[in-house]
């Protein structure tokens, strides 16, 4: 079945299962190359499993600038992906859970996750519980191995396995009331419930799955595969990594994902023109603007904090004055203002960082000031972290706070704990637009067009 909630940005999605189609058209005739002769050809989750996919992309990349070779990705259902790898269509599986099922080499685990049960209906206590329920998860997956460790002490467990699905998709199932059961990792959870609010409490099964990537017979790829990932542990940047594609999924109440929902379709259709005039001003992303308005003040053009901050972005008299804004509870002017002002701060961090990481600490700075910001890198660099990294710094914004570290600091307290909270939840929110944004494209489309759409993905 086709979800459309799912869905990455449209042309991404498409691009990605064109690309998988035309690929296993043509592997069945070319054999697979030696990753020697330049191309490493690996398999990741498909386009619907957005921050996976997204996170297994980013760390094969690394990989193949280790090994200074260029890279090939082809999204798989994990119902596919290994047996893929068995046939030499590719040279590693990413995103797998080790298994005697096929004769294929797992390397060291880089991921551990937990594996819940949750259902439409209450959530049962005990997996015993589930005798009588309809209990289905996506075919080949680290759910469907989890759940052949548990049966092992819960002979009577019984489950449904379908292909050609996701996790995901499962869930919305779920939420909508369409499947009682599955069962899906923390993140995949975390994730499903901030559009999902109606799911409900979940129950650990106890198999927690360790993500690892999945090998042929070759030696010296697999050693290679080893020591990449010890130097990424080492150095840290695994844990960033993580930390950029699962840090905030997490954030939202039951309630906040309902409200935010809704005024997406209530309140930013009257504002949505403003926000991509601001981001064709300053090149940050609309959704961007539009999540960090929303969480400045819920898109009300009103709205004033006990500090005296104003308006749809909260700006600071200073701040207005220093952008130009006569009037700060002038939604445009105050959109337009907030939009070059994150600007402004973004262009003062070194050039050096990350794209995303300068806009996280852009986002900090707009909350508690560059100088605050800047006694935050000073101290992760003191304490051996990395100033450059918003993964790092963020563990030493909420110290701010506290005299022991903020008296040997040049701009003194601040409450930097609230600044993580902000970049943490915008990160969510605009996360959360890009996808709405990505349904409602996709609902516009005309029927000819869908069908079309629909029709390469099912091929």
């Amino acid at each position: 079945m086709f979800v459309m909630r799912n869905l990455l940005p449209l042309q991404v999605a498409v691009a990605l299962a064109l690309c998988a189609w035309l690929w296993i058209k043509t592997t069945a005739v070319d054999p697979l190359p030696d990753w020697r002769l330049g191309e490493l050809v690996v398999i990741v989750p498909p386009a619907e499993m957005e921050t996976e996919n997204a996170f297994e992309t980013e760390l094969a990349e690394q990989f193949a600038l280790q090994l200074q070779v260029r890279l090939k990705v082809i999204p798989l259902p994990s119902d596919q992906a290994l047996p893929a790898l068995v046939a030499h269509m590719a040279h590693i599986a990413t995103s797998a859970r080790s298994t005697n099922d096929y004769a294929l080499r797992f390397g060291k685990a880089y991921q551990s996750l937990d594996e819940l049960l949750i259902c439409h209906s209450v959530t049962p206590k005990d997996i015993d519980e589930l005798a009588g329920r309809e209990l289905v998860v996506a075919a080949g997956s680290p759910q469907q191995a989890a759940l052949r460790e548990v049966q092992r002490e819960h002979d009577k467990l019984h489950w449904k396995s379908r292909r050609n699905t996701s996790p995901a998709e499962l869930l919305e199932e779920v939420a909508d009331g369409k499947l009682d059961c599955t069962v899906a990792n923390e993140e995949q959870l975390a994730s499903s419930r901030n559009f999902y609010p109606g799911l409900g409490a979940a129950l650990d099964i106890g198999s927690p799955s360790e993500m690892s990537w999945a090998f042929t017979g070759d030696t010296q790829l697999f050693d290679e595969a080893q020591q990449f990932f010890a130097r990424i542990k080492q150095d840290g940047t695994l844990r960033q990594l993580l930390d950029r594609y699962y840090g905030h999924n997490d954030r939202l109440q039951t309630m906040d994902a309902e409200t935010f929902i809704a005024r997406t379709r209530t309140v930013l259709p009257h504002y949505k023109h403003w926000f991509k005039e601001a981001a064709d001003l300053t090149g940050i992303e609309w959704q961007l603007l539009a999540a960090l308005s929303y969480q400045e003040s819920h898109w009300n053009p009103n709205a004033t904090s006990y500090t005296k901050v104003r308006g749809m972005m909260m700006l600071t008299e200073e701040t207005a004055d220093r952008m130009g804004v006569e009037n700060r509870l002038d939604a445009h002017s105050s959109i337009l203002a907030g939009a070059r002002y994150l600007q402004l701060l973004k262009e003062q961090l070194p050039l050096r960082m990350k794209e995303e990481d300068r806009l996280w600490m852009a986002l900090a700075a707009y909350n508690q000031g560059m100088g605050h910001l800047e006694d935050a890198r000073i101290l992760a660099g003191k304490s051996g972290l990395n100033p450059d990294v918003w993964a790092d710094v963020k563990r030493m914004m909420p110290l701010l706070s506290r005299p022991s570290y903020y008296q040997d600091t040049k701009h003194g307290k601040a409450r930097g704990g609230e600044a993580v909270i902000l970049v943490e939840t915008v990160r969510l929110y605009h996360d959360m637009l890009k996808r709405l944004d990505a349904q409602d494209s996709f609902a516009q489309l005309p029927p000819v067009l869908k069908r079309s759409f629909v029709g390469r993905l099912m091929e």
